[in-house]
Parts: structure tokens; sequence; C-alpha cells
């Protein structure tokens, strides 16, 4: 086992920065993940801890040694990747031990070493199958198997679960929290899909454009979102963005106001630019929000388009006088006139109803209008006291 150490490592490609100035201390026995968009530049930093790609600058460190110039066969590291590509003409057991047997080992640590990957990752009985023969999960056991018998400081993980099903994904996500939990190793492990990140991971590393946005525990992301980016990305749906201006009471939007006190919060003066942010969890129809502590002013909307999931619907309103409804892609989930709430399936709401919503200020976010970045996470200060009770377009007070 190892820690892995990104000391300023930046790699460019003519006029193209993949990987910008990164920075990153992975803890030895940790569990990492690399998530982003596609095209971010998590599986280039990924390439550069393995050894497939030089930096144009910075330093790689695994361990104490400085593997920046060392070819990947030297820096104990093993690969998984997306395409899992086995040998098809070799069974299971020559699969896992082929790169064993190339580097020349015993027969007996061998065997040894097979034996105990395949039981790790559950394919006792199964050495002398050919891969065609075997299922799309039971072939991506056999390429971990074959890094495991390696016995790496540092597994690397690139998409490994990208081309199995939906319910395959989910089995072979349980699978690998085990397999840290009993080899107790580094797992580097990058995708694009926010719940594998979320479920698998001791922290999560959050790229966007080539550049770290933040590095934290997966809930820490998610309540505590560094900027605005990370706030729209991990979360599904996204988080709701509101623009707003500061006044001397709060905060005052195209179509309602969150009143609390700015001076609780440094750098904010009245006439500020900022983003308000909440996720649809977080909105709640006035019906239902009795046990909202702390609620804000009553919002007007008309319900826009339901969508059942099962355990909760996903309920588009518009807050404008707009009945246009155009939602905004990147960055959220809806524009200033619109909110995405998600209430229980229980409720009993129709489309095109006109409802009354409370947001819990406990759970508002705030970002700088112009860079993005977080200001406050909770909205509980007021200016002043009021009744407890919610008032047409303005904040309770506690």
């Amino acid at each position: 086992m190892a820690n892995v150490t990104l000391d300023g490592v930046t790699k460019r490609y003519e006029d193209v920065t993949a990987v910008d100035d990164m920075n990153m201390e992975i803890g030895d026995g940790e569990f990492v993940t690399f998530v982003g968009p596609s095209g971010c530049g998590k599986s280039t930093t990924m390439e550069t801890i393995a050894g497939l790609t030089k930096p144009t600058e910075g330093h790689v460190y695994i361990g104490e040694r400085d593997v920046t110039n060392l070819p990947p066969k030297d820096r104990g590291i093993a690969m998984v990747f997306q395409n899992i590509a086995l040998f098809p003409h070799m069974d299971v057991y020559d699969n896992i031990s082929f790169g064993l047997r190339i580097r020349n080992h015993e027969k007996s640590d061998i065997d040894r070493r097979v034996e105990e990957a395949a039981e790790i990752v559950q394919l006792d009985g199964m050495m002398h199958r050919m891969p065609e023969e075997m299922s799309g999960g039971q072939r991506q056991r056999v390429a971990i198997a074959r890094a495991l018998v390696r016995e790496p400081d540092v597994f690397l993980m690139d998409e490994p679960l990208a081309n199995l099903d939906a319910k395959l994904r989910v089995h072979m996500r349980t699978e690998l929290q085990r397999l840290h939990r009993r080899l107790d190793t580094t797992i580097i492990y990058v995708t694009h899909d926010q719940a594998e990140a979320m479920t698998m991971s001791d922290r999560i590393a959050v790229i966007n454009a080539g550049k770290l946005q933040q590095i934290a525990p997966p809930l820490t992301c998610y309540n505590e979102p560094a900027n605005r980016f990370v706030a729209g990305f991990i979360g599904s749906p996204s988080m709701n963005f509101v623009d707003a201006e500061v006044t001397n009471d709060g905060l005052e939007s195209e179509n309602f106001t969150i009143e609390f006190d700015p001076s609780t919060t440094d750098g904010l003066a009245p006439g500020d630019r900022v983003t308000v942010g909440v996720r649809p969890e977080d909105v709640y129809l006035e019906r239902t929000a009795d046990g909202v502590e702390h609620p804000t002013g009553l919002i007007d909307a008309r319900t826009d388009v339901l969508e059942p999931m099962g355990n909760e619907v996903f309920v588009y309103l518009v807050t404008g006088d707009d009945t246009e409804t155009s939602m905004e892609i990147e960055g959220g989930a809806t524009t200033d006139d619109q909110l995405l709430m998600s209430v229980d399936p229980d409720t009993r709401i129709d489309v095109d109803e006109d409802v009354e919503v409370v947001l819990d200020r406990s759970r508002i976010h705030l970002f700088d209008y112009e860079t993005g970045d977080a200001l406050r996470h909770g909205l509980v200060d007021i200016a002043s006291a009021g009744s407890g009770t919610p008032e047409r377009g303005v904040g309770d007070s506690d």
C-alpha cells in the first residue's frame, strides 16, 4: 500500500490544457474517486499517475518515490480499464496469471496468487472457462483478479463498470466496496457516474476543465459544495439556482424574497448579486411543510411537469407569470422562473395546479455571482423577529 501525491501536475497538448496545476494527496489505503463531466481531465490525471502520460509540469509521488519519469511497470500500480480486454483464446486461469508468467514467477507462487484473487472476486470453479462463456460481470471480475495478482501498491480503475447494465453496475459497486475493505489498499477510481462516486468513495475529487474543484468526503461535497459547479454536478437531479440581490433584510430574487441578516456573512453588502442554490428535496409544498423549522415565506407557483420515480415524484414548478418553460441544462435544473421540487409519491398533486411552496432556509446555499465560489451554507440568521409563521413573499422568523 502507498499514498499518492500530485504536486503541481499539468498536462498540455499544444494549445489545450487537459490537467491544470493539479495538487492532491491521496492517503494510504484510501478509496478516492475522480468524477466530472466528459473531457474534464479525470482520465488524463489517472494516466499521469499510471505513467501512461508524462506531465508537462509537476511531479507524481507514490509512497516516498518520485515516479514522474518511471515507466508503468516500475510504479507498483495495477490498472482495470473500461474495456475489459481479456485474451479470448485463454481461459480464466491463464488470463489472470498471464502477467505473472511473463515475469517468470515460480509456478507455486502463481498458483497461490491466482487462487487468492479468485476467492476474493468469487471466481471459484471458473478457472477453466473461456471469456465467451462468461457474463459481463464475471469477465469484469476476471479483469480485477488479473490486477489483484500483481499485489500492487495502488489500484487504478478507469470506468470499469461503464459497459455493464444498470443492475450489474449496482452489484459490482457493492463488490468493489467489499474488495476495498478486504484488501485495505489504495484505490483511485475514475467515473462520470456520481452514484458510483458517492456510494463507494472515502473522498471524491470533483474535476472540471482540468482543475480540481473540491476533494472531500461525498456528503461534504453534497451538503457543503465548494462552488456552484460542484453544487450543480453532485446530486441528481441538480440543485436549483436562482439569481438574487442582497438587500438590508436578506435576498430578493425576481419572484420571491428570503429574509436573513447579510451582516452574518463576510463580504456581503446590500446591492451585491449572488446565486441562491436549493436542492429539490428542500423545496416543500406549504401544506406538507409542518416539519420545516426554518421555512421561507410562501412562494406562488404552478405545476408544469410531474415525473413519478417510484420512491418520489419530481415536480417542475413555474414561479413567474410566464407560462412558457425552457429548462436550463448546463449548471442546474432550473431557470430563475422555475423550481424543481421532490415530493412523496403519495402526495396528491396535479399538472397545471396552483400551489404554494416554501424553501428550507437551513439548506439554502449562497454562491458568488461572478466566481461561483460558495459564500454560505444555510440561512438561519434573520434581521428581525416575527411570529414564526410563513408570510407571503418574505421569510419567517426563528
